[in-house]
């Protein structure tokens, strides 16, 4: 058996030996292992490739952000005049709307100016007689200075003015008559009316307000005969005072040894006299002051918001009219975060993103807030209790616009903004 099984080996010996031919094929099929290898390593390669790529980028995004600093709370800021007016009085013209833009200058409103025009032309008057009483005044300092050299003739010279004060009074008398005069015709009519309304206001022909207007003005025109009448009075009795002076100047020209003591008092009247001219100058500039506060003018160039008055109301002084937006002068208020403030500084560049516009503008910071803005609220947080908890706070940073950048002024205070600052 072992002879019968040997030459059954040899077929197999011989498959062995005749499989070397076959022996090649290994070989073959390792060349795709070896690029399927060599690709393995190509797309690790690019693998690495590409985390470094990536790494780098996160390198540059981290350093490009890394250069900026910027929030979302922000907004526009201006200022915002409130007009107000400056006396009392009627609203006669009202020449603007809301949302209006309006130069320096122009009109908005107008009071009614007639009691004030009175009150100037009044002053007007007043001044004119102060200027003539402290002319006269200090006319009569170097008459009363001559007499010291010789008293009789300064005292004639008072006798003389005395005379003169006795004819003033007795004018302002005879023009106290004359206004007694006018009154009373005032008066009388004022009663005629008075008698004619009565009926109609009885059979509702006209309205009660009416007749009690016309019942007032009967009143006011009686009191005002009074008033005139104890003027009248009081002139009269001047002008007994005035002669009284005469007849004691009289006696002073008969004692003419005063005469040191009447240049003292004549120096006391012409200071006097200049200072009742300078209390009249005050108020001649006042009542004309007065008079042009009837109009009240834009102070600024900007844009009308608020407006709260109207035709026909009685405004008072400090009583707001509207408020003035100035379009020129706006800038942005950004509240950053304490812990982004370590390398912001006034002048570095600012980009500014506007959401109304979808626009970026260019700026620049102007000023950094001197607190925080909790500390400006009207209840600032009390930290001295055991409750406290820290919080992020943030800083008002104030940006100005570069010149040039809203020519249209587009930008209103209150619209909300994102600013970038460039810290490096």
């Amino acid at each position: 058996m072992a002879e019968n099984e040997q030459p059954e080996g040899k077929p197999d010996r011989q498959e062995g030996e005749g499989s070397k031919p076959e022996g090649s094929a290994p070989k073959e099929a390792d060349a795709p292992g070896k690029a399927h290898l060599k690709a393995l390593l190509r797309s690790r390669r690019a693998q690495i490739v590409l985390a470094c790529l990536v790494i780098a980028c996160a390198l540059l995004c981290w350093w490009y952000f890394s250069l900026w600093e910027s929030t979302d709370d922000a907004q526009i800021d201006g200022h915002l005049n409130q007009i107000s007016s400056r006396i009392s009085g009627t609203v006669i013209k009202v020449r603007f709307e809301d949302n209006q833009l309006v130069k320096a200058g122009a009109v908005l409103v107008e009071i009614d100016p007639a009691d004030y025009q009175v009150a100037y032309q009044r002053a007007q008057a007043d001044q004119a007689e102060a200027v003539a009483a402290a002319a006269a005044a200090r006319a009569g300092i170097p008459i009363t200075s001559v007499g010291t050299s010789s008293q009789t003739s300064v005292a004639r010279a008072r006798v003389d003015n005395a005379r003169a004060g006795v004819l003033a009074q007795s004018r302002e008398y005879q023009a106290a008559k004359a206004r007694v005069a006018e009154a009373e015709a005032v008066n009388v009519k004022s009663q005629n009316d008075v008698r004619r309304y009565a009926p109609l206001a009885a059979r509702d022909i006209v309205s009660r307000q009416q007749f009690d207007q016309v019942v007032s003005a009967a009143k006011a025109a009686a009191a005002a005969v009074d008033a005139a009448r104890a003027s009248m009075r009081a002139a009269g009795q001047q002008v007994n005072q005035a002669r009284d002076q005469l007849a004691q100047m009289q006696a002073e020209l008969r004692s003419t040894d005063t005469g040191p003591q009447q240049v003292k008092v004549s120096r006391a009247r012409a200071q006097s006299a200049d200072a009742a001219l300078k209390r009249a100058d005050a108020m001649l500039e006042q009542a004309r002051l007065n008079l042009s506060y009837c109009k009240v003018v834009a102070p600024v160039d900007g844009i009308v918001g608020k407006k709260s008055v109207e035709i026909g109301q009685n405004v008072q002084p400090g009583q707001a009219l509207l408020y003035l937006v100035p379009v020129e002068d706006i800038w942005v208020t950004a509240n950053f975060k304490e812990t982004q403030l370590h390398k912001v500084r006034p002048g570095q560049p600012v980009t500014i993103r506007v959401d109304a516009f979808k626009r970026k503008y260019d700026g620049f910071v102007e000023s950094i807030g001197g607190a925080s803005g909790s500390r400006f609220s009207l209840f600032p947080p009390e930290n001295a209790t055991g409750n406290y908890v820290k919080v992020v706070q943030r800083i008002p940073v104030r940006i100005r616009l570069s010149r040039g950048q809203d020519p249209g002024h587009l930008l209103r205070p209150g619209m909300s903004v994102v600013p970038k600052v460039r810290v490096r």
